[in-house]
């Protein structure tokens, strides 16, 4: 179906206008109804009232001629659009148009932090229920976006599928079995912690699942990316080249913090990843002010959530406490955090890993050293030394010599005593056998004795028995 667009150009020349007596603009009116007759229109937008009206100084005509020019075009049955300027202290320059339209809307361009940011608010529209906020816009080559302002809610489905990390250690500490899909995951710690490499292994893992992955990068460009993840084990570019990951990277301060979200749900509509990483999220929130940074971060969250969609968010804290995070309200809007830090000890910084929260899950307490390695990153063992505290790096590996040097002397030390009591007992089996051989030889000699006597005594009985029957000895 093809539609027609009439452009009529109207020049306003006030230096050609000479204004006496009473008179009324019939001949824009037979003008515009020509115009609007030609084409059988059904919209007209009038562009701009204030240069229309620039010419005449009768505001009293102009205020007459303005209600008439709407119910003129009320009358036609065509849908009018009108713009002005605003005024010193109204909404337009002659303060009449928004009480006589159905629909007015107000349109800003705010600078803040010196980022201009176009708003747009509706404030009026007769018998329609409407949105009263203010509502962020941007003009793009394919028209303009509208976000609104308000959350989408919490009537989102919450998945019981778990998902891999990445790093099968972190799988463990979250229960055995990672993070729950469309859940958002808050990754936070210090420069320099590796905050970026967890989110890397986490899309990694996801584009080996077949999963797209829609980054966005806030600090490092995209082959600045690669090469560095490239450094640990972590090859993405073969993902970004089979077109599972796409990499958006910006300047936080390019433009304001609505801008931002309207280009990160421009990308998610566009790409509809399974996947999302915000690199790092508290650069966004230097764009705004508190209220505004959880406004935009709950607005994207449900919407995230309302598509299922899993994120990961790192987020970067001055020092090693988070009372910066807890300070923009950004780790109660995550269902899981995991926090990296620093641990200082024997003149050296090593690497430990915590999860805070884990919403839906029994996850790990303990505080875990890791390691960026060249095959990727290693969650280590929980090593405690004698007096029960952490230990990590050097001082792991002095306490892990001492315990084995321990355990070998302690091992010497058993071999001793076992070659010790090896010797008496062969010594003890030596007595024994000789015990046993002169007990048997007595033995022997003590049965001999007893037999002798026996015969003996046999023999005496015999001979006595015959000298009786030789004697003829009486009987008894």
């Amino acid at each position: 179906m093809f539609m027609t667009l009439v452009v009529d150009y109207v020049r306003i020349d006030k230096s050609e206008i000479e204004e006496t007596g009473e008179y009324d603009l019939e001949g824009l009116f037979i003008r515009l109804g020509l115009a609007i007759d030609s084409i059988g229109a059904k919209r007209v937008a009038l562009d701009t009232l204030e240069v229309l009206f620039s010419g005449f100084q009768n505001e009293a005509i102009l205020r007459s001629e303005l209600r008439r020019l709407f119910r003129w075009l009320k009358d036609r049955g065509v849908t009018a659009i009108v713009t002005g300027e605003r005024g010193e202290t109204s909404l337009t320059r002659y303060g009449l148009e928004e009480y006589v339209a159905d629909c007015v809307i107000f349109l800003d361009n705010r600078m803040e932090e010196q980022i201009a940011t176009r708003r747009l608010r509706i404030i009026k529209y007769r018998g329609s229920k409407h949105g009263t906020n203010e509502y962020p816009f941007m003009i793009e080559e394919d028209g303009m976006s509208v976000l609104p302002i308000t959350s989408l809610g919490l009537e989102h489905e919450a998945s019981r599928e778990r998902i891999s990390t990445g790093i099968p250690r972190l799988d463990t500490m979250l229960g055995g079995q990672g993070y729950y899909r469309g859940t958002t995951i808050l990754i936070s710690g210090t420069a320099g912690s590796g905050k970026t490499s967890f989110a890397a292994q986490f899309c990694k893992a996801a584009c080996e699942r077949e999963e797209s992955c829609l980054y966005f990068a806030y600090e490092e460009s995209p082959d600045q990316i690669i090469r560095n993840m490239r450094s640990i084990g972590i090859d993405l570019q073969p993902y970004l080249d089979s077109g599972l990951l796409k990499i958006h990277a910006s300047r936080p301060m390019a433009y304001g913090l609505e801008m931002h979200l309207i280009t990160m749900r421009k990308f998610l509509d566009t790409f509809k990843p399974n996947v999302v990483v915000i690199d790092p999220i508290s650069n966004l929130t230097n764009v705004g002010t508190q209220t505004d940074v959880r406004l935009m971060l709950t607005r994207f969250i449900d919407y995230l959530k309302l598509r299922n969609i899993t994120a990961v968010c790192t987020s970067l804290v001055e020092h090693e406490s988070t009372a910066g995070i807890n300070a923009e309200g950004i780790s109660s809007l995550m269902d899981t955090w995991v926090n990296l830090r620093f641990f200082e000890n024997s003149n050296e910084r090593n690497r430990g890993i915590s999860v805070i929260k884990s919403r839906g899950m029994g996850h790990s307490n303990q505080i875990r050293e890791y390691l960026l390695t060249d095959h990727g990153i290693e969650i280590q063992d929980v090593y405690l030394g004698p007096s029960g505290d952490l230990l990590m790096g050097s001082s792991k590996a002095v306490q892990e010599a001492e315990e084995l040097a321990e355990s070998v002397a302690q091992r010497q030390n058993a071999d001793r005593k076992k070659r010790e009591l090896e010797t008496r007992l062969k010594s003890l089996d030596t007595q024994i056998a000789s015990l046993n051989s002169e007990y048997e030889t007595l033995k022997e000699e003590l049965d001999r004795l007893v037999s002798d006597q026996q015969l003996r005594n046999e023999a005496l009985a015999t001979g006595r028995s015959e000298l009786v029957r030789i004697r003829k000895a009486d009987k008894p």
